[in-house]
C-alpha cells in the first residue's frame, strides 16, 4: 500500500481538560500517514488520482480546530473521521498528535497520542 505523509503539521486549538487550554490554547503537532492506492496517480500524474495533501491539510485543520475537545484521543478521532470522510481512497489512516505544551511540570519534548484505523473500523 503507498503512502502520502504530512509530518510537522503545526495547528493551534484549544484542547486539553484544564482552563486556561481552552482559554489560551495551544499549539499540537500532527504527523498523519494515509495508506491508499496510488497507483493510478503514479501512471496519470493527475492530480485527481491521488490524495491532495493540500486538501487534506485543510480538512484536518477544521476537524481539529472546530470543536474544544478534553482529550487528544478524541481530538485525533474527529481527524481520522473528517479524512475518511473527505477522502474515499485512503484506505488507513497513523496519526500522531503531539501536545508539546502539555501543563506537565517536568521536562519533556512532548506528550503524543498515535492511533492507527482502517478505513473498515470508522463507522
Amino acid at each position: 500500500m503507498d503512502k502520502v505523509i504530512l509530518r510537522g503539521l503545526e495547528i493551534f486549538a484549544y484542547h486539553g481538560v484544564n482552563p486556561e487550554e481552552k482559554r489560551d490554547g495551544q499549539l499540537f503537532v500532527l504527523d498523519i500517514t494515509l495508506f491508499a492506492d496510488l497507483s493510478q496517480a503514479r501512471k496519470s500524474d493527475s492530480l485527481e488520482d491521488t490524495v491532495n495533501y493540500a486538501a487534506v491539510r485543510k480538512t484536518v485543520q477544521r476537524a481539529f480546530t472546530e470543536t474544544k475537545y478534553n482529550l487528544i484521543e478524541r481530538a485525533a478521532q474527529a481527524v481520522c473521521d473528517a479524512v475518511f470522510a473527505g477522502f474515499p481512497q485512503v484506505e488507513e489512516i497513523t496519526l500522531r498528535l503531539k501536545k508539546p505544551e502539555a501543563p506537565m511540570n517536568a521536562v519533556f519534548d512532548y506528550a503524543a497520542v498515535e492511533i492507527t484505523q482502517k478505513r473498515e473500523e470508522n463507522p
